[in-house]
């Protein structure tokens, strides 16, 4: 049986403050980047849903999805301007695909998404 790690308090605190590097395969190049975990008051602000339509509110979601990962992109780029940054202009400009890939990476869902696509 595996020991379990667990996760001290410092260590969580540390991660909004601590720049991590990662990478994505896409196309059979590596594309690194780098983020850094936000703060509640660093979230992007959720406003009311209320009279939108589903496909309004899936709209909204993914849009508020993309901001959110923007700004763990741009606190990291902040705090480690010689890393390797994505700029706002940059990020809107990728192919969709490299960004559902960075969004997973970032979100810690790339192996959910594996998963449910695997047969």
């Amino acid at each position: 049986m595996t020991e379990k790690e667990i996760w001290s308090m410092e260590e969580l605190v540390a991660l909004t403050d601590e720049v991590q590097i990662s990478e994505v395969v896409f196309r059979d190049k590596v594309v690194e980047f780098q983020f850094c975990e936000l703060v509640e008051k660093e979230e992007p602000k959720i406003k009311s849903q209320d009279g939108m339509s589903e496909e309004d509110k899936m709209g909204y979601y993914q849009e508020l999805g993309s901001d959110r990962v923007m700004k763990m992109v741009k606190k990291g780029n902040e705090k480690n301007p010689d890393g390797p940054c994505i700029s706002s202009k940059q990020w809107k400009l990728l192919p969709t695909t490299l960004r559902y890939q960075i969004t997973n990476k970032i979100l810690g869902v790339e192996e959910e998404v594996k998963a449910n696509f695997t047969l």
